[in-house]
């Protein structure tokens, strides 16, 4: 018999020195800066994407396309999908908390997402009552049972068990079954099988790069714009003058925050510019590098995101930024769709075992050159029918056919047209 032991959710493990030196909130206070522990790497990732701006503008994007969207039944027989359909089930999604809509959960649900990987909704009330409220990421923690071998005791797998609300010293508050929450996690964890991970995670170092930037140009500002130095001395200058001097220019220029500062000098010392603008320094091609590595991060093509390096070239040519807009639609934006569809589903109970929650994309406007394609295949699906049915097909085994792809279901009714008849017949 198989036995199940209870696991809890392990996090912030296996940290680089690096990771760990980014554990610490940096803040200024009456003049002096301090450092706070952050609890976890998710919040780490929270305190990333609400303070850059190329996060921001990525988890904004994002989120405007994707909460356009709303879902409704998808019959799914015989692994064909038929045509969607709503009922008055639909309504807690429709109205998922007072004054709120579809858009607003799903705006929620991927800002949850981005920020900390996870999102996670439960279903409160009852009748008239009934609606959806969010569990903070940071107080959830995912508990699993190991799955061993009976005769070894080696685990060999693991399945969920449920999620556990806990309060800021981590005790338990509440308790939910793996059926009473709605978890969408878009991108899997590698290192856990039932959590997911933000994109941001891959990308932090970039974006800590781009905050230093950042605070690069505010220093070089704030300092009248005064450049680099380089200080040499006279070769009479003692060890001891030399080694004081230094001890007092790193205190008090060394850091982002000092950059820049005015500096005076006595006899002796002989200053030489080693950078004086930003163009010497390539800051615009280094950032917009960066940049652009956050939005490919996000799934977001530059052009549509509108940063620098997207904003140059033929990135704007009308071919181009039509494909970079069907590439974040299709590649991101779907994806995105049918996780939160799968996910939602755990909360409402479908019309019928062959019964899936899908999304419509129909009224995205977003999407409306896609319609007009899809247009456009119709009607061609629509004169191919017409030819073939012209031709003695069957009319059903036409229409199988040229939905499902297979012409090896067109079955001839035996009729044939008025051209193929015999002379005289």
């Amino acid at each position: 018999m198989l036995a199940n032991l209870w696991k809890t959710e392990e996090r912030a493990s296996g940290l680089s020195w690096n990771d760990y030196l980014r554990l610490f909130e940096k803040f200024a206070y009456n003049g002096q800066r301090y450092i706070a522990p952050v609890t976890t790497v998710e919040e780490l990732t929270a305190l990333q994407g609400q303070s850059n701006p190329i996060v921001a503008a990525a988890i904004h994007a994002r989120m405007l396309v994707f909460s356009e969207v709303r879902f409704l039944w998808q019959p799914f027989a015989d692994g064909r999908p038929g045509s969607l359909f709503g009922n008055q089930s639909l309504s807690l999604l429709e109205r998922p908390w007072p004054m709120a809509t579809t858009g607003d959960l799903l705006a929620r649900m991927l800002v949850d997402a981005g920020i900390y990987g996870n999102s996670y909704w439960v279903k409160m009330g009852r009748g008239q009552q009934e609606h959806l409220m969010r569990l903070d990421p940071n107080r959830v923690v995912v508990l699993t049972g190991s799955v061993n071998d009976p005769a070894t005791g080696g685990q060999w797998g693991e399945h969920l068990l449920g999620y556990s609300v806990v309060d800021d010293q981590r005790r338990e508050v509440t308790f939910f079954l793996p059926e009473e929450v709605c978890h969408f996690k878009p991108i899997p964890d590698p290192m856990h099988p039932y959590r997911g991970r933000t994109w941001l995670s891959t990308i932090l170092s970039d974006v800590q790069a781009d905050d230093e930037f950042s605070t690069y140009k505010h220093s070089f500002m704030r300092n009248a714009a005064t450049p680099n130095m380089v200080v040499s001395f006279d070769p009479s200058i003692t060890k001891e003058a030399f080694d004081t001097f230094a001890q007092r220019m790193d205190s008090s220029h060394r850091g982002l925050d000092k950059a820049f500062k005015t500096l005076y000098l006595g006899g002796g010392a002989d200053v030489k510019v080693v950078g004086a603008n930003f163009d010497q320094l390539n800051l615009r091609a280094v950032q917009g590098a960066g940049e652009t590595r956050i939005a490919a991060a996000a799934g977001i093509p530059a052009s549509y995101l509108g940063i620098s390096e997207g904003l140059a070239g033929s990135a704007l040519n009308a071919g181009n930024y039509v494909a970079a807009r069907r590439r974040f639609a299709d590649g991101t934006i779907r994806p995105l769709w049918r996780a939160a569809a799968g996910a939602l589903q755990t909360l409402i109970l479908p019309p019928d075992p062959s019964v899936r929650l899908w999304y419509d994309d129909r009224d995205v406007a977003f999407l409306q050159e896609d319609v007009l394609d899809a247009a456009e295949i119709r009607s061609k699906d629509s004169n191919t029918m017409r030819i073939l049915v012209d031709g003695g097909f069957d009319p059903q085994s036409v229409v199988d056919a040229v939905t499902t792809g297979d012409l090896t279901l067109l079955r001839h009714s035996g009729s044939l047209s008025v051209q193929l008849q015999p002379p005289g017949s």
